[in-house]
Parts: C-alpha cells; structure tokens; sequence
C-alpha cells in the first residue's frame, strides 16, 4: 500500500514542480495578469487550486469533499497579489495535500491479520484467495501451455 501512496505522492510532486516551474518564469506583475479572452489570471488560479487541495484533503478520512468554510466562489474574485502572497497560498494548498497523504498508513498489514486468522478460524473449510495448492496449472496462461 505504502507503494501506491507513494506513487500518488510522485505525481502530485510532478504537477507542483510544473506549477513551481512556470511562476518562477514570469515576473511579479504578470502573477495578477488575466489570461487572454477574460480566463484567469495565474493568481485566481492559484487561489481555486489552494482552496481546493486544503477543502479536499483536511480530514479527508472523517468529512467528504466541500468544508463549509471554504468560499470557492471568492476564489474566483480578480486579485493583485505579490509574489510572497502568492506562494503562500500556493504552498498553503499542497501542504495540506501533503500531510494528507503523509499521515496515511500501510493497511495491508491488518488485512494481512484478517487473512491469517480467517484462514485458522475456518481451518480446511478454507477457500484460498489466490492460487490453491495443486491449481498452478489452472493459472498459466494459454500462451505459455504451448
């Protein structure tokens, strides 16, 4: 499981250090700037993606998805900021995403527990979850039988 997160982890570090990447390479006034054709200015977008990740992930194992302190539509709101308040929100919003994921622990190790003791309650009335003793045959694949 462990693994997994990780993974989960890896990608979320890619899409920050594309975010990181790009604001590093545009100068203070341009974070405030809108986008062409009235889309977002860098700012907004990082306001709605801060809210986002920190309304997603704080106590994303007890409450579901939207808190009710989180005002999405105010992050949509024109906004001049500097490039300090800028990456505070920015980083405001992957921290929360990252003490998230870091605070999750190995499940497998309990089902693993499960597992054993079901298997010794249920003694030779056991049906296995993978590959029974005597049934590797039944699991080759049709290519490697020849």
């Amino acid at each position: 499981m462990r693994k997994v997160i990780d993974s989960i982890r890896g990608e979320y570090d890619r899409y920050k250090g594309l975010g990181d990447g790009a604001v590093r390479q545009v100068d203070d006034q341009a974070l405030s700037t809108p986008g062409p054709n009235g889309s977002n200015s860098l700012a907004v977008i990082c306001w709605h993606i801060s809210g986002n990740l920190q309304s997603r992930f704080t106590d994303f194992l007890t409450s579901d998805g939207e808190k009710p302190w989180r005002n999405r539509e105010e992050e949509f709101d024109e906004r001049a900021v500097t490039r300090e308040g800028f990456l505070a929100k920015w980083e405001r919003g992957w921290s929360t995403l990252f003490a998230a994921l870091d605070a999750l622990t190995d499940t497998s190790y309990h089902v693993g527990q499960m597992v054993y003791l079901a298997k010794a309650l249920r003694g030779d009335a056991w049906a296995s979850l993978s590959i029974a003793r005597g049934q590797s045959q039944n699991y080759v694949p049709k290519t490697a039988r020849g």
